[in-house]
């Protein structure tokens, strides 16, 4: 009979485990890595360093507990209450509804009906700190609740052996009360917080990188969430006045779309001719030259194209400001603050020693959300450049391609090279990451400095082999025809073999009106 019991136990507690719902942690990027939140009347793990956010990320735990009516308890060692409130109000927050019980700095005499309860743990025993702790549970009777910090109860515990028992006994007595708990914990990396994650149903801990230029960054990993799915891996986040806001890793994978094929045009013939009737959509490219060949103004054309033609774009900037680029195109006549008045062309200026990839990544992803359809990054060395140390960078930007590429989105970078004419270098070898492959390059003749195009390869169709001269001008971009009559263009120093002169006029000719964004 004792066996069927045990099974028949068993059975009531899965049915009731398995139509529990969650607890929302408060933050919305942590609850979509987390597949929703929290699994109720469990204890989790917080871990990290001082300043990594974990007051802040159980104080929004805490109110989002509040706000649905549900009692919460905010159980302090280390902090006073004051120090609380302060941290509190600096994101704007009141805690209304957030009963807090202060274990420090006060005598036992203190009334133990109040809203604070406190002793001074280096003057009581670990016992009396937890019966207080239970009376308060019983009084209260909380659904969720914060610990901070278990660095404290360890102390008061000294014996690693009764830090783990005295941790086991509140799981126990929390999950006979379906309390859902956070322990939070500023020591890791040693044996002890090994033995306390076996404990726990889930860990979370939050990281703080110092960079040797520019802000900190910070990033958060799930190590492990019982009987739950969870998105693996470092999330960036970052604090600001209002909580944490966490970026997910993105995963393309989750994201697909039925993608219609279509061509982007660029509005110049002899372009769209090069590049076999335009670029695909959904494809990414990469524009590559030296400084000063056009890469920019190309894609700036591109992205007002598609603007013109019903599609929202976005550009963002890592090597100039949005000044330059508007002042830059109405030179050229191509303007496109009408676009920009209008919302249809979207122009974000990325200060990249502020902002990790992740934040940069979550930007690329709420704007395909809004409906944008071209997207250009200008440049990806500026992008390099800035986050030097950004671990695992080519691995996150092919994951953010993979993602444009199945959501339909256009995708368009820049890419400087070193040298102005002849030997040309890269200071990273990303043409594997683009679809399609824009070459430009200088070139002698005639006098002159002149600059000129080709396509190295598109994935997706044919193209022409030919190289062009290309010009950008007051007037847009003009594309002339192959420059069959020239060897050697890419040497940067060429030879004329042809008997005619293949070469854009400089001043537009009468008889035929060059082609022009």
């Amino acid at each position: 009979m004792r066996p069927y019991g045990r099974r028949l136990k068993s059975a009531r507690m899965k049915g009731r485990w398995q139509g529990e719902a969650r607890a929302a942690t408060g933050v919305a990027g942590l609850d979509d890595i987390l597949s929703g939140g929290l699994t109720r009347g469990h204890m989790y793990l917080v871990e990290g360093e001082p300043g990594a956010g974990k007051t802040t990320l159980a104080l929004q735990f805490l109110m989002d507990g509040a706000r649905n009516g549900e009692p919460v308890l905010y159980v302090s060692l280390s902090e006073s209450a004051q120090e609380l409130l302060f941290g509190a109000y600096s994101h704007g927050w009141d805690l209304e509804g957030v009963e807090v019980m202060e274990l420090n700095n006060i005598d036992l005499t203190h009334d133990a009906d109040s809203a604070y309860t406190v002793f001074d743990p280096a003057d009581v025993e670990l016992d009396d700190m937890l019966r207080s702790l239970r009376e308060h549970v019983e009084r209260i009777k909380p659904k969720r609740i914060v610990i901070d910090s278990l660095s404290e109860v360890r102390l008061l515990a000294r014996d690693p052996l009764r830090f783990r028992r005295e941790v086991l006994v509140l799981k126990q007595y929390f999950l006979q009360h379906e309390t859902t708990v956070l322990l939070l914990d500023d020591c890791f990396g040693t044996s002890n917080d090994v033995q306390i994650q076996s404990l726990v149903h889930g860990v979370l801990r939050l990281e703080r990188l110092a960079n040797q230029f520019g802000a900190e960054r910070r990033r958060l990993m799930v190590l492990k969430l019982r009987g739950s799915r969870f998105r693996g891996g470092f999330h960036d986040y970052r604090i600001e006045t209002g909580g944490l806001v966490v970026f997910p890793r993105l995963v393309a994978a989750e994201h697909r779309v039925q993608a219609l094929p279509g061509k982007v045009l660029s509005g110049v013939g002899n372009l769209d001719e090069l590049l076999g009737g335009g670029i695909d959509t959904g494809t990414s490219s990469i524009i590559l030259g030296p400084a000063g060949s056009g890469k920019t103004s190309i894609a700036t054309m591109y992205a007002l194209a598609a603007a013109r033609s019903g599609d929202n774009a976005a550009i963002f900037l890592f090597d100039e400001n949005i000044g330059t680029l508007l002042t830059r195109c109405r030179a050229l006549g191509m303007s496109i603050d009408a676009a920009v008045e209008d919302g249809s062309l979207l122009l974000r200026q990325i200060d990249p020693a502020e902002m990790s990839i992740g934040e940069f990544v979550e930007h690329v992803r709420r704007l395909t959300h809004e409906g944008v359809k071209l997207i250009v990054v200008d440049s990806l060395i500026g992008l390099l450049n800035a986050m030097p140390e950004e671990r695992m960078l080519m691995s996150q930007l092919h994951e953010m391609l993979s993602y444009l590429h199945q959501m339909g989105v256009t995708t368009i970078m820049t890419m400087a090279q070193h040298g102005l004419v002849g030997h040309m270098a890269s200071q990273a070898d990303l043409s594997y990451l683009a679809d399609t492959l824009i070459l430009l390059r200088f070139f002698e003749a005639a006098g002159e400095v002149r600059q000129a195009i080709s396509v190295l390869k598109k994935r997706t169709g044919q193209h022409e082999r030919t190289i062009r001269e290309v010009r950008v001008a007051p007037g847009g971009v003009q594309v002339g025809p192959p420059l069959a009559d020239f060897h050697g263009v890419l040497t940067g120093v060429p030879n004329y073999i042809g008997v005619r002169e293949p070469l854009l006029q400089r001043e537009r000719d009468e008889r035929s009106e060059p082609q022009h964004a």
